[in-house]
């Protein structure tokens, strides 16, 4: 990938081709319990290049708004939280959730002057959503399967990613990784083992892919060896511009990522799972808030997983020689995120020399650049149809003779309708 691309793709702030196109959807700022109370302490929330502060005001509503007063650009982060707004400690000037100055003091006349920035907020699935680009622009709320199931269904954590979004992204898109990092830990983690797909995806690491172009992004057909007469083909979905679906264990919760950058050298990695019909068990909802599976350990008081850059991601080397962990590095998540962030804060993309079974990657790359080079030209962004997110990642078995493609059309049409294909 030439400079001038990856330029493109890895800026994301404001005024930047990339922070111009992801402004244009619906952007996971933070949990909703981060600021569960009303009048309770406001939260730094910085993302996409910008540092904003969030808030739940006395009515229960969250505000989004810039983290400097327009005073004298004092942090609001020290504010009180009150009476429908947070005001400034330094001299008293009150801001509500849009970001509209209320009270000015020592010169009530000026208010009008004094606003700053503010976004509009929803909440699904314990998330809190912000759309941040042009007013008249804004499209439908998600409608991601998690995003529409009672809170009993879902379970959503995020972690601190020490590198650019674009290669913490592309793990989730990379399919053939499985069958080396993962390969060890699969047999015993809680959301995975038992599952029979553990079985061809060890024995198989030589993934060829199909790749359909679709409506809201890509489906990727990777195919393994199954049995005799059969391939196993996971299917994941990416969902332009930073969701990936992935291909499902089993009976095991359903799981999928957000890759949302916070500046260019970090980004938000959300991991939710849920099962679609039946709320989660007390026990799956445990495992989950113990790390397992695609969630993680954290430090005290912190969104910075406890395996990190700063520790070596905790590295085992005798693990790793007694075939325990693949590369010495326990957890899924933090097995993808150490080799990823090892990389760099932004990987040299010239440097790179990419295999087939980058193909997707390739693909969601270019996408992602022409869309942006588009919105300069005054085309509309793809995807903006909610309704169109309405997908599920699946593994099967299918004859050797069968296309994937034509199965999926028929037997993943219906979206969310649809059984749920795993094994």
């Amino acid at each position: 990938m030439n400079r001038e691309m990856s330029e493109t793709l890895v800026r994301a702030g404001p005024g930047t081709r990339m922070g111009n196109l992801m402004r244009r959807y619906w952007v996971p700022v933070l949990l909703s319990s981060e600021i569960a109370e009303p009048d309770g302490p406001p939260v730094r929330a910085p993302i996409l290049g910008e540092k904003l502060l969030a808030f739940r005001d006395t009515s229960g509503q969250v505000g989004l708004i810039n983290e400097f007063c327009s005073h004298r650009g004092v942090s609001l982060y020290f504010g009180r939280n009150e009476e429908h707004g947070v005001r400034c400690s330094y001299h008293g000037v009150k801001f509500d959730r849009h970001g509209r100055c209320v009270e000015v003091p020592s010169a009530p006349q000026l208010c009008e002057r004094m606003n700053i920035k503010g976004y509009p907020c929803i909440e699904r699935a314990g998330i809190v959503w912000a759309y941040m680009g042009p007013p008249d622009k804004q499209p439908e709320p998600p409608e991601l399967e998690w995003c529409l199931l009672p809170d009993s269904h879902v379970f959503v954590s995020k972690r601190l990613q020490e590198c650019n979004y674009l290669q913490a992204m592309e793990g989730g898109i990379d399919t053939a990784h499985v069958s080396y990092v993962h390969r060890y830990e699969v047999d015993i983690d809680p959301m995975h083992q038992g599952t029979r797909a553990l079985e061809y995806i060890k024995a198989d690491g030589n993934v060829v892919f199909t790749i359909e172009n679709t409506p809201f992004g890509l489906t990727l057909f990777g195919r393994r060896n199954g049995d005799a007469d059969s391939y196993y083909w996971r299917i994941t979905q990416w969902l332009f511009p930073w969701f990936t679906l992935i291909p499902p264990f089993g009976d095991h919760a359903l799981g999928g990522h957000v890759w949302v950058p916070i500046d260019d050298e970090h980004c938000w990695a959300w991991s939710i799972n849920w099962q679609p019909s039946r709320p989660l068990t007390g026990h799956e909802r445990a495992e989950m808030q113990a790390g397992k599976g695609i969630h993680v350990e954290y430090e005290p008081g912190t969104f910075r997983p406890k395996a990190n850059k700063g520790n070596d991601y905790l590295i085992d080397r005798v693990a790793q020689k007694e075939k325990r962990a693949y590369s010495g590095v326990f957890g899924f998540s933090m097995q993808d995120a150490s080799l990823q962030e090892s990389m760099g804060p932004i990987q040299d993309h010239e440097a790179e020399r990419l295999l087939p079974t980058d193909r997707g990657i390739v693909m969601a790359r270019r996408m992602l650049y022409d869309a942006a080079l588009a919105l300069e030209r005054g085309v509309e962004p793809p995807a903006l149809n909610a309704s169109a997110q309405r997908v599920r990642a699946a593994g099967v078995l299918l004859d050797r003779g069968q296309d994937p493609v034509q199965w999926a059309s028929r037997e993943l049409a219906d979206g969310l309708q649809q059984a749920v294909y795993s094994i």
